[in-house]
């Protein structure tokens, strides 16, 4: 009786945990998506390059890949209190669902980070050029130093 007792309190305290990691996970996905479109509105209202909506995605990209950790999280647990061997296979399924999606998240985010830098570094890198200055003009050979050169 006792052995029933703690497993329903073990199933209940988990089932709990489950519920309130599931609930960060959306907190932090709302979180991101909300300061993605306030971002995104104030940027299309200001009309600014591209590279700022590359930061927008950027940002919410990590919200998303935190907030996937999140629901890995929770379906962690969740196998913990899992009964039968198919509900086992079905948070095994979504969990790897859940890892490929942060999987590729992950490499998006990279590459977008990799595009920005470039792109900051060319337009520093432009800005910051010194003017190229003209090659001398050549007198043929044979032309006199103290004339002035052809125009």
């Amino acid at each position: 009786m006792d052995e029933l007792i703690n497993e329903a309190w073990l199933h209940g305290a988990v089932t709990l945990l489950v519920r309130l990691v599931e609930v960060a996970a959306a907190l932090v996905i709302f979180t991101g998506a909300a300061i993605g479109f306030v971002r995104f509105i104030l940027a299309a209202a200001q009309k600014e390059r591209t590279e700022s909506f590359t930061r927008i995605r950027l940002t919410l990209g990590r919200f998303l890949a935190l907030g996937l950790e999140f629901q890995l999280g929770a379906d962690l647990l969740r196998t913990a209190v899992a009964p039968t061997w198919e509900q086992i296979g079905q948070v095994a399924a979504v969990a790897a669902i859940r890892t490929a999606l942060n999987y590729f998240l992950g490499r998006e985010i990279r590459d977008e980070q990799r595009q920005d830098a470039l792109a900051r570094a060319a337009r520093t890198s432009s800005e910051e050029a010194p003017p190229r200055e003209q090659p001398p003009l050549r007198r043929p050979q044979g032309a006199d130093p103290t004339t002035h050169p052809p125009h």
